[in-house]
């Protein structure tokens, strides 16, 4: 793996303002930068580096930033949890950092150990695996595998924009699929309409799911939130073509954000309208730096209910009195930090409930085939180890 410095360390802090095509606003200071800086106008910047609303100062946005790839050799491809929140085991993520540029990505602070910030650098400087695909076949060659579903994308979107040119997950797919080994995806990507071939066959063994994220139908809001993923109708296209061809697919809800994202039960029908039979969703986390990443997009572009929006949030992960005073937002306590906890909590667990009771969502879960996995289908490759 290549050596990251902090590439800011000597660098002025740079301005606050609304980048085009980008989610955060600025390049905060990782958690383990030696220096942390803060902008400040001694007169002599111009009116667009001073821009602190959404329309700025003059009206105009920053100049869109660049995505720069590295490329890196992992050394090991499956990474392994036991938390018990989450229903699977074993994540598989090709790339480290997103340019679909979801403010509210959890995996933002995972940015600051390659040394980089969890704002505009985790969307604009991304890595590459680029030996996933070895590295992952010599893991499920090993003797003491034991095969579980895996989730492709657990961490950062596979189908990201850039996977059209490098393709790495679909090599990653191949190696699965010669496997006979049963993995779902999540994503926002439509991309993923272009692996149809290898997924439609796997789907028919029972060895594939996919959950595609909808956070909402409102088009301006998810340009706000997600500003490079699929549109919200482009996704709802996805999840029909995955289902027409067959493969089992659900969606995500994820995250629910107090007073932004409100229209849980029209995303629902409109998902079961284009044939999704599964949903699920998550309620905002908040983890290292990306509290105050999203503070500050939500004072950029709502700033008239972004104090609402923080409260309610801090309501929702059970914030002491003390904790609102340090300026805490999020608890990750197992069993709280994915649903929440209290009034609001209970209540948009009983929409969610009632609205998938009508829909008929989650009668039936998907369960994936364990039994076909052999390392022998794998040809015989060589150990990496």
């Amino acid at each position: 793996m290549p050596s990251h410095p902090d590439p800011h360390s000597d660098l002025p802090a740079q301005p606050v303002q609304l980048h085009k095509g980008r989610g955060a606003a600025s390049w905060i200071a990782h958690r383990f930068a030696r220096d942390a800086r803060e902008a400040f106008d001694d007169g002599w910047a111009d009116g667009t580096a001073r821009t602190t609303s959404a329309e700025g100062e003059d009206g105009e946005e920053a100049p869109a930033s660049r995505t720069q790839l590295e490329w890196e050799q992992c050394k090991s491809a499956l990474s392994r949890h036991d938390s018990p929140d989450l229903p699977f085991h074993l994540g598989l993520n090709p790339y480290r950092g997103c340019e679909h540029g979801c403010i509210y990505c959890y995996a933002r602070p995972t940015h600051s150990y390659l040394g980089y910030s969890p704002g505009l650098d985790f969307e604009t400087r991304l890595v590459a695996k680029a030996n996933l695909p070895e590295v992952l076949r010599a893991e499920l060659s090993r003797p003491r595998h034991v095969a579980a579903p895996v989730m492709l994308g657990s961490v950062t979107d596979c189908y990201q924009p850039i996977e059209r040119d490098v393709g790495l997950t679909r090599r990653t797919i191949e190696v699965l699929a010669a496997a006979r080994h049963p993995f779902s995806i999540v994503t926002k990507g439509s991309g993923i309409e272009r692996d149809l071939d290898l997924l439609v066959p796997l789907a028919r063994q029972n060895l594939v799911a996919v959950y595609v994220t909808l956070t909402t139908l409102q088009p301006d809001l998810a340009r706000r939130l997600e500003p490079r993923a699929a549109a919200p109708h482009r996704r709802l296209r996805t999840v029909r073509a995955l289902a027409e061809a067959g493969v089992p697919v659900g969606v995500s809800l994820a995250p629910q954000i107090p007073f932004l994202n409100d229209d849980l039960e029209q995303v629902l029908a409109a998902a079961q309208a284009a044939g999704a039979r599964q949903a699920f969703y998550a309620v905002l986390r908040l983890p290292w730096e990306l509290a105050p990443l999203f503070e500050e997009w939500l004072r950029l572009h709502y700033p008239d209910r972004a104090q609402r929006v923080l409260e309610r949030v801090r309501d929702l992960h059970g914030i002491s009195k003390e904790g609102r005073a340090d300026g805490k937002v999020y608890q990750s306590q197992f069993g709280q930090r994915m649903k929440g906890t209290g009034a609001w909590a209970d209540m948009l667990s009983q929409r969610f409930a009632l609205a998938c009771r009508k829909l008929g969502l989650n009668r039936e879960r998907v369960q994936l085939d364990c039994s076909q996995y052999h390392p022998s289908l794998l040809g015989g490759q060589q150990s990496l180890f």
